[in-house]
Protein backbone atom coordinates (compact mmCIF):
# COMPACT_ATOMS: atom_id res chain seq x y z
CA UNK A 1 0.00 0.00 0.00
CA UNK A 2 1.13 3.63 -0.88
CA UNK A 3 -0.30 7.19 -0.04
CA UNK A 4 -0.51 9.24 -2.98
CA UNK A 5 -1.22 12.58 -2.40
CA UNK A 6 -2.55 15.83 -4.57
CA UNK A 7 -1.48 19.23 -3.85
CA UNK A 8 -2.20 22.40 -4.65
CA UNK A 9 -6.04 21.21 -5.61
CA UNK A 10 -8.09 23.94 -4.67
CA UNK A 11 -7.62 27.10 -5.39
CA UNK A 12 -8.63 29.35 -2.36
CA UNK A 13 -6.37 27.13 -0.31
CA UNK A 14 -3.62 28.16 -3.02
CA UNK A 15 -3.72 31.58 -2.42
CA UNK A 16 -3.68 30.70 1.52
CA UNK A 17 -0.29 29.46 1.00
CA UNK A 18 0.60 32.13 -1.71
CA UNK A 19 1.56 28.74 -4.32
CA UNK A 20 1.60 28.83 -8.00
CA UNK A 21 -1.90 27.24 -9.70
CA UNK A 22 -0.41 24.32 -11.35
CA UNK A 23 -1.56 23.55 -14.82
CA UNK A 24 -1.47 19.25 -14.41
CA UNK A 25 -2.32 17.64 -10.85
CA UNK A 26 0.87 18.11 -8.68
CA UNK A 27 1.58 14.85 -6.34
CA UNK A 28 3.82 13.16 -3.97
CA UNK A 29 4.06 10.21 -1.76
CA UNK A 30 3.80 8.69 1.57
CA UNK A 31 4.51 5.60 2.68
CA UNK A 32 2.50 2.55 4.53
CA UNK A 33 4.60 3.87 7.49
CA UNK A 34 2.63 7.02 7.36
CA UNK A 35 -0.64 5.80 8.36
CA UNK A 36 -2.45 7.13 11.48
CA UNK A 37 -5.80 4.43 11.52
CA UNK A 38 -9.20 5.68 12.33
CA UNK A 39 -9.54 7.31 15.41
CA UNK A 40 -6.31 6.63 17.44
CA UNK A 41 -4.07 9.02 18.62
CA UNK A 42 -1.98 11.66 16.41
CA UNK A 43 1.31 12.16 18.22
CA UNK A 44 3.18 15.29 16.88
CA UNK A 45 6.88 14.18 16.11
CA UNK A 46 9.92 15.94 17.75
CA UNK A 47 11.89 18.53 16.31
CA UNK A 48 9.69 19.51 12.82
CA UNK A 49 8.12 22.47 14.11
CA UNK A 50 5.15 23.46 13.07
CA UNK A 51 2.51 20.67 12.05
CA UNK A 52 -0.31 21.10 10.28
CA UNK A 53 -3.61 19.52 9.46
CA UNK A 54 -5.04 19.59 6.07
CA UNK A 55 -8.10 17.86 5.84
CA UNK A 56 -8.86 15.89 2.49
CA UNK A 57 -10.91 12.94 0.81
CA UNK A 58 -9.19 10.12 0.29
CA UNK A 59 -10.14 7.67 -2.65
CA UNK A 60 -8.99 3.56 -2.09
CA UNK A 61 -8.21 2.19 -4.92
CA UNK A 62 -9.62 -1.59 -5.45
CA UNK A 63 -7.62 -2.83 -8.34
CA UNK A 64 -4.07 -2.75 -10.64
CA UNK A 65 -4.35 0.03 -12.90
CA UNK A 66 -1.90 1.68 -15.53
CA UNK A 67 -2.30 4.41 -17.98
CA UNK A 68 -6.17 4.43 -17.25
CA UNK A 69 -8.00 6.27 -19.45
CA UNK A 70 -10.05 9.25 -17.95
CA UNK A 71 -13.77 8.19 -18.81
CA UNK A 72 -12.64 4.40 -17.02
CA UNK A 73 -11.24 5.90 -14.10
CA UNK A 74 -14.66 5.64 -11.70
CA UNK A 75 -14.25 2.06 -11.89
CA UNK A 76 -10.46 1.53 -9.93
CA UNK A 77 -12.56 2.80 -6.61
CA UNK A 78 -15.69 2.04 -4.79
CA UNK A 79 -14.82 3.59 -1.38
CA UNK A 80 -14.62 6.96 -0.29
CA UNK A 81 -13.19 8.65 2.75
CA UNK A 82 -11.88 11.48 4.91
CA UNK A 83 -8.47 11.72 6.17
CA UNK A 84 -5.47 14.17 7.16
CA UNK A 85 -2.46 15.13 5.42
CA UNK A 86 -0.13 16.53 8.59
CA UNK A 87 2.61 19.20 6.89
CA UNK A 88 5.65 20.15 8.77
CA UNK A 89 4.85 23.77 7.38
CA UNK A 90 7.98 25.55 8.01
CA UNK A 91 10.05 22.61 6.52
CA UNK A 92 7.68 22.41 3.84
CA UNK A 93 8.38 25.92 3.36
CA UNK A 94 11.78 25.73 3.51
CA UNK A 95 11.88 22.70 1.10
CA UNK A 96 10.05 25.23 -1.59
CA UNK A 97 12.22 28.20 -1.15
CA UNK A 98 15.19 25.52 -1.54
CA UNK A 99 13.61 23.77 -4.60
CA UNK A 100 13.54 20.46 -3.07
CA UNK A 101 11.43 17.94 -2.82
CA UNK A 102 8.51 17.88 0.09
CA UNK A 103 8.37 14.34 1.35
CA UNK A 104 10.80 15.30 4.41
CA UNK A 105 7.86 17.68 5.36
CA UNK A 106 4.55 15.29 3.88
CA UNK A 107 6.12 11.46 4.34
CA UNK A 108 6.97 11.06 8.15
CA UNK A 109 5.47 8.37 10.44
CA UNK A 110 1.92 9.06 11.55
CA UNK A 111 1.19 11.97 9.05
CA UNK A 112 -1.27 10.43 6.96
CA UNK A 113 -4.82 9.94 9.09
CA UNK A 114 -7.20 7.57 7.66
CA UNK A 115 -11.07 7.69 8.61
CA UNK A 116 -13.98 5.24 7.93
CA UNK A 117 -14.27 4.78 4.67
CA UNK A 118 -18.00 4.68 2.48
CA UNK A 119 -19.09 2.81 -0.62
CA UNK A 120 -19.76 5.44 -3.13
CA UNK A 121 -23.30 4.18 -3.86
CA UNK A 122 -24.54 6.04 -0.40
CA UNK A 123 -23.06 9.26 -1.73
CA UNK A 124 -23.68 11.86 -3.85
CA UNK A 125 -21.73 12.29 -7.45
CA UNK A 126 -18.37 12.49 -5.78
CA UNK A 127 -17.64 16.12 -7.64
CA UNK A 128 -20.56 17.14 -5.28
CA UNK A 129 -19.61 15.73 -1.37
CA UNK A 130 -19.41 18.42 1.39
CA UNK A 131 -16.79 17.74 3.90
CA UNK A 132 -15.75 19.83 7.15
CA UNK A 133 -13.41 19.22 10.11
CA UNK A 134 -14.20 20.33 13.59
CA UNK A 135 -10.80 21.63 15.96
CA UNK A 136 -11.66 21.52 19.72
CA UNK A 137 -15.87 21.56 18.38
CA UNK A 138 -14.99 24.60 16.24
CA UNK A 139 -15.17 24.19 12.20
CA UNK A 140 -11.97 25.28 10.98
CA UNK A 141 -11.93 23.81 7.42
CA UNK A 142 -15.33 22.98 4.78
CA UNK A 143 -14.63 21.85 1.25
CA UNK A 144 -16.75 20.50 -2.18
CA UNK A 145 -15.24 18.20 -4.23
CA UNK A 146 -17.11 20.40 -6.41
CA UNK A 147 -14.32 22.60 -6.16
CA UNK A 148 -11.36 20.50 -7.00
CA UNK A 149 -8.91 22.00 -10.10
CA UNK A 150 -8.87 18.72 -11.06
CA UNK A 151 -11.34 15.74 -10.64
CA UNK A 152 -10.68 12.29 -8.71
CA UNK A 153 -11.04 10.64 -12.11
CA UNK A 154 -8.62 13.34 -13.59
CA UNK A 155 -6.18 12.71 -10.84
CA UNK A 156 -6.34 8.87 -11.14
CA UNK A 157 -5.94 9.01 -14.96
CA UNK A 158 -2.93 11.51 -14.43
CA UNK A 159 -1.33 9.49 -11.68
CA UNK A 160 -1.75 6.34 -13.43
CA UNK A 161 0.37 7.62 -16.48
CA UNK A 162 3.87 7.31 -13.92
CA UNK A 163 2.75 4.73 -11.11
CA UNK A 164 0.82 1.75 -11.58
CA UNK A 165 -2.15 2.08 -9.15
CA UNK A 166 -2.42 -1.33 -6.59
CA UNK A 167 -5.41 -2.49 -4.90
CA UNK A 168 -5.31 -0.76 -1.22
CA UNK A 169 -3.66 1.98 -2.27
CA UNK A 170 -5.08 5.31 -0.93
CA UNK A 171 -5.35 8.84 -2.83
CA UNK A 172 -5.27 12.08 -0.88
CA UNK A 173 -7.18 14.35 -3.25
CA UNK A 174 -5.85 17.60 -2.22
CA UNK A 175 -7.24 19.98 1.03
CA UNK A 176 -9.09 23.47 0.68
CA UNK A 177 -8.66 26.37 2.38
CA UNK A 178 -8.21 26.98 5.97
CA UNK A 179 -5.02 24.44 7.44
CA UNK A 180 -4.11 25.62 10.46
CA UNK A 181 -1.34 23.99 13.31
CA UNK A 182 -2.32 21.58 15.92
CA UNK A 183 -1.01 20.80 19.80
CA UNK A 184 -1.33 18.51 22.19
CA UNK A 185 -4.58 17.58 23.32
CA UNK A 186 -6.58 19.26 20.47
CA UNK A 187 -9.19 17.19 19.02
CA UNK A 188 -10.49 16.82 15.63
CA UNK A 189 -12.77 15.29 14.09
CA UNK A 190 -14.31 14.85 10.13
CA UNK A 191 -17.04 14.63 8.42
CA UNK A 192 -18.48 13.58 4.89
CA UNK A 193 -22.11 14.67 3.87
CA UNK A 194 -22.93 14.94 7.61
CA UNK A 195 -21.40 11.84 8.88
CA UNK A 196 -18.20 11.30 10.95
CA UNK A 197 -15.55 9.59 9.56
CA UNK A 198 -12.52 10.33 12.13
CA UNK A 199 -12.66 11.26 15.68
CA UNK A 200 -8.80 11.36 17.36
CA UNK A 201 -6.66 13.14 19.70
CA UNK A 202 -3.46 14.76 19.50
CA UNK A 203 -0.80 13.32 21.96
Amino acid sequence: MKFICIGRNYAKHIAELKHETPKEPVFFLKPDSAITRCNRPFFIPDSLGQIDYETEVIVKINRLGKCIAEKFANRYYEEIGLGVDFTAREMQKACIEAGNPWEIAKAFDGSAVVGKFLNKSQLPDVQNLHFHLLLNDRKVQEGHSADMLFSIDRIISYVSRFITLRTGDIIFTGTPVGVGPVHIDDHLQGFLEGEKLFDFKVK
